[in-house]
């Protein structure tokens, strides 16, 4: 029997693309004291590493066959996302949580799992997620008038920011890139669909593609507002930047 964890887990999800990376970096970069005492969820991923991404603190990178093979261990969650397998170890974040909050910080099924799988249903969570619309536009956007189609909306919203994300990291683009993009973009309306389900929504349209989280050093826009209402509910208060989000407001 594990024992019962003191820490709490602190769940930040939402699509590819969104900011959910360098929020997290500014996050590190402006509130050391908050963040310096916060220790991080690391999963299992059978990608490769992206530019700038590290074994063993964005992800431990393994093979698809090795990761397969943590199936027959009880402690390990496998999932597939996105096209990736991906794992999670749930003795060594119970361990983690007996000192010290924990963030996770990744996409919204990895998230929903957290909240849900019987195995942690004894851990406290504060579950965030990071929106790239707000739900006043969302609103807006379902008006029969508009004539919207929301999930091909929101693919061409992603698809820009991933575009313009993977162009800041490879100089120039490959067929591999562009499916990958394309996988994400897609799918990207159906993570919207569990924001729902997180008690806090952040509305933010300075995805990672946005220079205002760091070419002035200080984050401005959207990106200030986004790392303030993070910061405000990691402390207890709230924010009027974030939103609550009802079950049916994207269908």
């Amino acid at each position: 029997m594990l024992e019962l964890p003191e820490g709490r887990l602190v769940i930040l999800s939402g699509p590819s693309g969104v900011g959910k990376s360098p929020l997290e970096k500014a996050f590190q970069k402006f509130f050391p004291e908050l963040s310096n005492p916060l220790r991080r969820l690391v999963l299992y991923n059978s990608r490769t590493p992206r530019p700038g991404e590290n074994d063993g603190i964005d992800y431990h990178f393994r093979s698809r066959e090795r990761i397969e093979a943590f199936r027959v261990d009880p402690h390990v969650v496998v999932m597939e996302v996105r096209g990736d397998l991906q794992a999670l170890d749930i003795r060594r974040l119970s361990e983690q949580l007996q000192s010290s909050d924990v963030l996770f910080e990744g996409n919204p099924f990895i998230g929903r799992l957290l909240q849900t799988d019987p195995r942690l249903s004894r851990i406290r969570t504060l579950s965030m997620f990071l929106a790239p619309l707000s739900r006043e536009e969302i609103l807006y956007l379902r008006e029969p008038e508009r004539n919207v189609s929301l999930p091909d909306l929101l693919t061409d919203v992603m698809r820009r920011k991933l575009l313009r994300r993977t162009r800041k990291q490879n100089a120039e683009l490959s067929g591999a890139d562009l499916a990958n993009i394309e996988k994400r973009a897609s799918g990207a309306y159906r993570e919207l669909q569990e924001a729902w389900h997180f008690a806090y929504v952040i509305p933010n349209h300075d995805g990672e593609d946005s220079e205002n989280w760091d070419a002035f050093y200080y984050p401005i826009g959207d990106a200030r507002k986004s790392l303030k209402a993070f910061v405000a509910l990691l402390q207890g208060t709230t924010s009027p930047d974030v939103e609550t989000w009802e079950e049916h407001l994207l269908p």
